[in-house]
């Protein structure tokens, strides 16, 4: 590889993570708002549970339709297109005048960022072709989650506490800004070799089923399971779902292609991200309320305590990289998964008066875990699918990570919402959290194992010789 090709994809790729820490420092940054935004805008438990969840599931529920037009109409396009929406929606949600308005600029900014990272690790996967080399770079990729979790709570809360809660959108537009004239001038554009048709029904079906179930949970909590529009709610998700598989078979270039999932690396790294993902949002949500309404500490410094698990994320994940292209999939995703479930059986047992050390010492097991978890999610889901529908295949993985985000915070939201009159009662509500936690990364540590078969490696194997091979265009 000559020097200006080689320095060519060391700026495509820093213009790729570009666009996953603004998304990263988002979200932790939002996690550390939330107790100013209850107090400002005096909403519920459920109403920030629909703050953080009104993103992800934009995210989750337009994933894959970012990821196939962006094949179709070329990748650098789509991605400028998610960074303006980002950046846009990112200065709406400074100004909304109340939680509603909020909750809806949100969806926007999910919109825009369902366009990002999916289409990033497609922009990544077909710029670095050798094998080792793209592991490499998805690591560096992924190492950017850490830096994100570092930054985002320190200043989060550095924003809220100068500046309240609308501030920490201001950070989104000058990183976005930037992400847009570096994608014009040195991303290049590519495409797949096979264009897909749209496919509005599909899309309408994948809406309705994350949505459903999602707004089921959250609300679930406060209405309770057994109401008619609980119960509604819940039918709609499954029948959607039952459609929802019987018609993509059906079609020729489907949103979703079913036969992916015959692949048994790809499935598990989908169920695992939706895991992992799981334990993390539900790991932010729980922390932030615990450490300010229970603790009582300011946005600030529940900001730096939490430095130490981002940190712990940040140096886990090129070590990940490096230990996944030389030895596979699995000591990483086993690992990950039991570092993951340890720190959480620690915070099984938190009080309202557990010793910091205690609790930033769980924080660090639990930030090496997550750490761990992504360079092999990424790999085992994108390596055993062909380029040419690199795109999709990666928002199928990407969508299993928002879907897990979704999931933590409305699940563990809804159990110690109904458990949690004051301090004491939210502490005793969150143990059962943690323990959903704790399986998670048992899930995580199991498929380690599971995709890493030679009966799993065969699966992949069939499902790759049935597409064409990646054309350059």
């Amino acid at each position: 590889m000559s020097d200006p090709d080689r320095r060519r994809r060391v700026v495509v790729l820093a213009v790729c993570c570009l666009s996953l820490l603004i998304a990263g420092l988002d979200v932790t940054a939002v996690n550390v708002a939330l107790p100013a935004v209850s107090h400002d805008l005096d909403a519920p438990v459920s109403g920030l549970q629909w703050t953080i969840d009104g993103y992800t599931l934009a995210v989750a529920g337009f994933l894959m339709l970012a990821g196939s037009t962006a094949d179709r109409l070329g990748r650098r396009r789509v991605f400028q297109a998610g960074l303006v929406l980002f950046t846009a929606g990112s200065l709406a949600c400074s100004l909304a005048p109340d939680l509603p308005w909020l909750v809806g600029f949100r969806v926007v900014q999910g919109l825009g960022a369902s366009m990002l990272n999916p289409v990033a690790l497609s922009i990544l996967t077909t710029t670095f072709t050798d094998q080792r080399e793209r592991t490499r770079a998805i690591g560096v990729w992924s190492g950017t989650i850490g830096l994100s979790l570092a930054l985002g709570p320190v200043v989060g809360g550095l924003l809220v506490a100068s500046a309240g809660w609308r501030s920490v959108f201001w950070i989104n537009i000058p990183v976005g800004v930037a992400a847009i004239v570096a994608t014009g001038l040195f991303v290049p554009e590519s495409r797949a070799a096979t264009a897909r048709r749209l496919d509005p029904v599909g899309q309408v079906l994948v809406v309705a089923v994350l949505g459903s179930i999602t707004g089921a949970i959250i609300e679930g909590s406060h209405r309770g399971y057994g109401s008619p529009l609980i119960i509604g709610l819940f039918t709609l998700g499954a029948v959607a779902a039952t459609v929802l598989l019987g018609y993509e078979r059906r079609r020729d270039q489907p949103l979703i292609d079913p036969s992916f999932f015959r692949s048994i690396p790809f499935t598990g790294a989908t169920i695992a991200a939706v895991a992992a993902f799981l334990a993390l949002s539900g790991f932010l949500f729980l922390n932030t309320l615990y450490l300010q309404d229970v603790r009582g500490y300011s946005a600030l410094q529940a900001g730096l305590l939490t430095v130490p698990m981002a940190g712990a994320t940040a140096i886990a994940s090129p070590i990940s990289g490096r230990i996944t292209a030389r030895h596979g999939t699995r000591p990483t995703l086993v690992g990950a998964g039991l570092l993951i479930a340890v720190a959480a059986m620690m915070l099984t047992m938190v009080t309202p008066t557990t010793s910091v050390p205690v609790l930033l010492f769980a924080y660090v097991v639990f930030g090496a875990g997550f750490g761990l978890v992504n360079t092999p999610i990424t790999t085992t889901a994108v390596a055993g699918m062909p380029r040419s529908q690199a795109g999709v295949s990666a928002a199928i993985a990407s969508t299993g990570r928002q879907v897990g985000n979704s999931l933590g915070v409305a699940v563990l939201g809804s159990i110690v919402t109904e458990g949690a009159p004051d301090r004491d009662g939210f502490t005793a509500a969150s143990h059962l959290g943690w323990w959903v936690l704790a399986g998670c990364g048992a899930v995580v540590a199991a498929l380690g194992v599971l995709t890493t078969t030679g009966w799993a490696t065969s699966s992949a194997t069939r499902i790759t010789a049935r597409f064409p091979a990646e054309v350059a265009r």
